[in-house]
This record gives structure tokens, C-alpha cells and sequence, in this order.
């Protein structure tokens, strides 16, 4: 396992001055925090919201490439990834979604919704162990997002939240390969904490947009509304289209092509499309 030092390595650049960062016509629109954080329910409150409006989304999400994923279930169901394989792994499946998903719907200039970005490698990898510095190298080849959105939410309200809403905790997901505690729930408290340490780093280091995650979710809906306003200017808008339609027109299509819109949530009828 490689220590968290600053050392530097021959890999080329760092994360964070991709050439062609805002160049695209289309805007990248992420969310990060720590498990229970409610990121995910904003993202598909923002993607309705957008859809409403008649602006092209399409969604990705956090380790959801088909290439890798059979490799990962296999290595959990065994506990024979090491923090730096899990990493590679992470990286491999970011690298495939990034060149057929998120690129291609950028060029056609649609909005991008992502459910976590490089920034989950950051912190969960550094939790582990992992270099930071070689991570941020690792990551060189993605792009900045347009806007990223860190839900910070306190350990206790987090852990509180995932304890209500599941059954059990996974062996990964409490960090029980690097924390070593023989009781899940003490290993996952741990973890959390470590990740929670890392956002709170990341979310200074590359201007993450904080919001306070323990408010109201309609009051922190509107909030991540007032920050997407100013970027929904020039990008793709076919109201009655959808996203394989929209992006026909664009001559961009493909398996990557999925619709935010297809994920539910309870609809809140104290969020106007104000």
C-alpha cells in the first residue's frame, strides 16, 4: 500500500489542467459526498427539473461501466482487492465512461449529470492509503465539470441515515480491508470519518461548492437551481425530445446514451420551476 507523501512521479500532468477543459459546448454538472449525504436525490430533483425545461441530460454514475463491473462484484465476493487494485479498477471504469458517455455527450452539448466524479476516487482511495498525488496524475485525463457540488453532511446524521435505510453494510464499504476493526459497525464509522477528512480537503483544493446537506431538501434543491442558472445558456434544448432524439440530431449516438429522467424519486410539490 503506498503511503500519502506528496512524492512526485514521472506520469506526465496532474488532474485539474485537462486542455480542454470548458471548451465543450455542453456543460458537467457533478455531485460528491459521503454515504447518506442525500447528493443523489438533488441530482434527480436538478435532472426533472432540467428535463422540465427542455434540456437534454444524460446521466452517469459512479463504477457503472459494463467492462469492469463483473470484475469487481468477483473481487468483493472474494475480499481480494487490495486498496490498489480497487483503485485501478475505479480508474478503469471512470476512463470507459468518460470516453463513451461523457465526452460524446458534451461535443453534442447536452448536460452531463454525474453521480460522483474523480473527487469519490480522491477521497476514498486516500482513505485507503493511496497516494494522492499519484491519484490526482491517474486522473489527468478528465476534465474539470462545469460546476461540482459537494453535500457535506455531519458523520453521525450520515451514519444515522444509512443504518435506517439498509440492512447491512458491505465489507468495502465500511472500509473493513484497511481499517482491520472486527466489528462492521466501528469499521464503517472509522472510514466515513477518513472520507469525510478528505472531502473537507478536496472541497478547498479544488473549489468544491459546498452545501449544507442537513437543510431542508427543497431549500437545498433551490440552491443547487440558482447555481445551474447561469450555465444552462447555449447548451442543447429540444423541448418534446428526448436524449437519442436530441442527440440524432447531433450525429452522436450509441450505447452510452441513458436518461436521468428514468430514475425516481418522491416528487416534492414545495419545489416550484422558479
Amino acid at each position: 500500500m503506498m503511503g500519502n507523501g506528496q512524492s512526485s512521479f514521472p506520469m506526465g500532468p496532474r488532474y485539474g489542467s485537462h486542455p480542454y477543459d470548458d471548451e465543450y459546448p455542453g456543460r458537467m454538472i457533478i455531485v460528491e459526498g459521503i454515504d447518506g449525504s442525500g447528493k443523489s436525490t438533488q441530482l434527480d430533483l436538478l435532472a426533472k427539473w432540467l428535463q422540465s425545461r427542455g434540456y437534454v441530460t444524460v446521466f452517469t454514475e459512479w463504477n457503472s461501466s459494463p467492462i469492469v463491473k463483473r470484475t469487481t462484484k468477483r473481487g468483493k465476493d472474494d475480499r481480494s482487492l487490495t486498496p490498489m487494485s480497487f483503485s485501478l479498477i475505479h480508474a478503469a471504469d471512470f476512463a470507459n465512461r468518460v470516453f463513451t458517455q461523457i465526452l460524446p455527450a458534451l461535443k453534442a452539448g447536452t448536460i452531463v449529470l454525474a453521480d460522483r466524479y474523480v473527487y469519490t476516487a480522491f477521497a476514498r482511495d486516500s482513505a485507503r492509503g493511496v497516494n494522492r498525488d499519484w491519484l490526482r496524475r491517474v486522473y489527468a485525463f478528465a476534465i474539470r465539470p462545469s460546476l461540482a457540488l459537494y453535500f457535506k453532511v455531519p458523520l453521525d446524521e450520515s451514519i444515522r441515515r444509512i443504518v435506517t435505510g439498509r440492512d447491512e453494510l458491505g465489507y468495502y464499504e465500511s472500509g473493513q480491508d484497511v481499517m482491520r476493526y472486527t466489528k462492521r459497525e466501528k469499521a464503517f464509522r472509522k472510514f466515513q470519518g477518513a472520507i469525510l477528512e478528505e472531502y473537507d480537503r478536496l472541497s478547498s483544493e479544488f473549489e468544491l461548492v459546498t452545501i449544507d446537506a442537513t437543510q431542508p431538501i427543497h431549500e437545498q434543491q433551490q440552491m443547487v437551481r440558482q447555481l445551474v442558472e447561469p450555465l444552462l445558456p447555449g447548451v442543447m434544448r429540444m423541448p418534446g425530445h428526448g436524449v437519442t432524439e436530441a442527440l440524432v440530431s447531433s450525429g452522436l449516438t450509441g450505447r452510452y446514451i441513458h436518461q436521468s429522467g428514468s430514475r425516481r424519486v418522491p416528487e416534492l410539490a414545495s419545489i416550484t420551476d422558479g
